[in-house]
């Protein structure tokens, strides 16, 4: 069965609700014919006006994050049943700015990633390397620790997705080569195969997380091992964000 492609725009800290109902709103009619899979992942306060806008239309709702109990005293979280409850479909789990700067760990990604498939959730799950570990020659032993503890007990791998975020080249301007994405996104495959034996790896779609946009995304998308892109700043305008979904054209 053929992989359907995903482009998932992170909005990160952005936009107000009445801001992302307007951007969504623009949104729509320019990717109304697309081919792949629309998605926005946006601030959990603007989750309610978002999902108005998006009535409709084929995007689909998306979160930041999501912790692991159902319910209790964890001022600030949000639990996988109150996104459901407002028609959330996708969380994204782990990405490295939550790592580096609130703490996430392999083991607690791991958690939220159960968490919110145990709730019917699709996960986005984050991994990638650093450039000072790129540079030491560590990137395959970082994705491997990433993948053994962060995935550890998924029982099929085709109800999550991989966003493999090279940490160098988030919002630094840099960009992995699409040759080298392919390749590091081929061994996360390989690798998850084998690690996660009979768990539907051969059906996991794996996106990249390195700053994608309007100019690159055609030749990204065209690697046979990229099934996507989580993509942060050009998801926040309309026509680079639908640019990017028809990538194909």
């Amino acid at each position: 069965m053929a992989r359907k492609p995903i482009i998932a725009g992170n909005w990160k800290m952005n936009n107000t609700a009445e801001e992302g109902a307007a951007l969504v709103k623009a949104l729509k009619p320019l990717i109304a014919d697309a081919k792949c899979e629309v998605v926005v992942c946006v601030p959990a306060i603007d989750i309610p006006a978002v999902k108005k806008a998006i009535h409709g239309s084929k995007i689909k709702l998306g979160a930041q994050n999501v912790h692991f109990a159902e319910k209790g005293a964890y001022t600030g979280e949000i639990s996988a049943s109150m996104l459901l409850a407002y028609g959330v479909k996708y969380v994204i789990i782990g990405h490295s700015e939550r790592r580096q700067y609130f703490g996430e760990t392999d083991e607690s990604v791991n958690k939220r990633t159960l968490a919110a498939l145990k709730a019917g959730l699709t996960p986005i799950v984050c991994i990638g390397e650093s450039l000072e570990e790129r540079e030491s020659g560590l990137t395959e032993k970082v994705l491997d620790r990433q993948l053994r503890e962060g995935f550890k007990d998924v029982e099929d791998f085709s109800k999550l997705v991989i966003a493999y975020e090279p940490i160098w080249a988030i919002g630094t301007g840099r960009t992995a080569t699409a040759e080298q994405a392919n390749e590091t996104i081929a061994y996360i495959r390989r690798r998850v195969k084998r690690l996660f034996p009979h768990k539907n790896a051969g059906r996991m779609r794996i996106q990249y997380g390195g700053s994608m946009n309007a100019k690159n995304a055609k030749e990204l998308m065209a690697q046979p091992e990229i099934d996507g892109g989580l993509i942060g700043g050009a998801s926040l305008k309309p026509d680079d964000f639908a640019a990017i979904v028809h990538f194909d054209r």
